[in-house]
């Protein structure tokens, strides 16, 4: 009977022990998770952890799943209850940021990379937590770029604006003139005869004053109709002839 009690009595002592040992032991009894990263934080809240872990949810790209705002505090919260027998993180925060308060397991500090605050810590047997309190301020330097980024915008679009209105008034400007030189033309045809009419039409296309020669060739009309018609749109008022030495220069009147 007193032998039945003692190995009672030493099973319970054992079970005890492994209970006790289970309890105070975390590394042995956790799945052994480690981590060594780095998360990435953008100024519109989207965050990228990479690194080597065995966690099966703690990598991740492009989330914005761990951020948080409030008016202009933002609050970075990265929460793994799991044990990690190591764990190394380092975070970079925005440009321009500053931070209020920070809670996390394990030992951390605060360091400087590249104008970024960058927040580093490491642990051991124990939950991964880290929530971070921040803002994002922007410089003055920043702020000035950015003004004058938006002023040089403004002018770009005013120039454009300006060479649309005087395209479109020059098309409409020489698209009136060619309607009055149109009419003008169709006004000096009337009560032509034939000859006339394309004695009028060659110095109007030439645009410039021919002699009457060149006219005869290019008409095919006897130099006495050609001299006799020419004459004739003078006295109308539509020719003009200038003579220089031997030549005579036929051109159509100005109005």
């Amino acid at each position: 009977m007193k032998s039945r009690i003692t190995k009672i009595f030493h099973f319970t002592l054992l079970i005890l022990a492994l209970l006790a040992f289970s309890v105070f032991s975390p590394s042995l009894s956790a799945n052994q998770f480690y981590a060594e990263i780095e998360v990435d934080v953008t100024d519109a809240g989207f965050v990228t952890i990479d690194g080597t872990t065995n966690h099966p949810d703690l990598l991740v790209i492009d989330t914005q799943n761990y951020t948080s705002k409030t008016q202009d505090k933002w609050v970075l919260n990265i929460t793994k209850n799991d044990v990690f027998s190591d764990f190394f993180f380092k975070v970079l925060l925005p440009p321009g940021s500053s931070i209020f308060q920070i809670n996390t397991t394990g030992t951390m500090w605060i360091e400087e990379e590249s104008n970024r605050l960058t927040i580093k810590g490491f642990g051991q047997n124990e939950s991964f937590l880290l929530t971070v309190h921040y803002q994002i301020t922007r410089s003055s330097a920043t702020a000035d770029s950015q003004m004058l980024s938006y002023y040089i915008n403004i002018v770009f679009i005013l120039i454009i604006l300006v060479l649309i209105v005087l395209i479109f008034f020059s098309y409409y400007k020489s698209s009136n003139r060619k309607q009055l030189v149109g009419i003008q033309h169709d006004d000096m045809m009337k009560g032509l005869t034939e000859r006339q009419r394309k004695i009028m039409k060659l110095l109007l296309e030439h645009d410039g004053p021919l002699t009457q020669i060149a006219i005869e060739k290019e008409l095919h009309i006897p130099k006495a109709a050609v001299s006799r018609n020419i004459h004739s749109l003078e006295r109308k008022g539509l020719l003009e002839i200038e003579k220089a030495g031997m030549s005579h220069f036929i051109h159509v009147k100005k109005p």
